[in-house]
């Protein structure tokens, strides 16, 4: 199945109290039933706080700020060509199945 934001790619949040932040996905969470993604973790949005306790010197501990997941309706990929947020679309090249920016036509992956 194919999902239109994978990690590694670059969105722009559009709703919400992080509204216009942009970042890298780290994560995609999926459904356990359905297997759809549904959420996603993106590096340096919903950020909060957890009181984490003591398990060894490497590991943080004490008040410890991390990426909360975020719904995937409210994330947008960025258009690798323009910039600016796009809807994405699929169709075949070549005989693959690929990702393309609605807005600019330009192939993702």
């Amino acid at each position: 199945m194919a999902a239109k934001i994978k990690k590694g790619d670059y969105v722009v949040v559009i709703s919400g109290r992080d509204k216009g932040k942009k970042g890298k996905v780290l994560k995609v969470i999926y459904d356990e039933k359905t297997r759809k993604p549904v959420r996603v973790i993106v590096e340096k949005v919903n950020m909060v706080v957890r009181h984490q306790r003591f398990i060894s010197e490497s590991k943080p501990h004490g008040k410890v700020r991390k990426e909360a997941p975020i719904h995937i309706s409210n994330v947008m990929l960025i258009d690798p060509k323009t910039g600016e947020p796009t809807r994405v679309g699929f169709k075949i090249v070549d005989g693959k199945k690929v990702r393309y920016a609605k807005k600019s036509g330009e192939v993702i992956d």
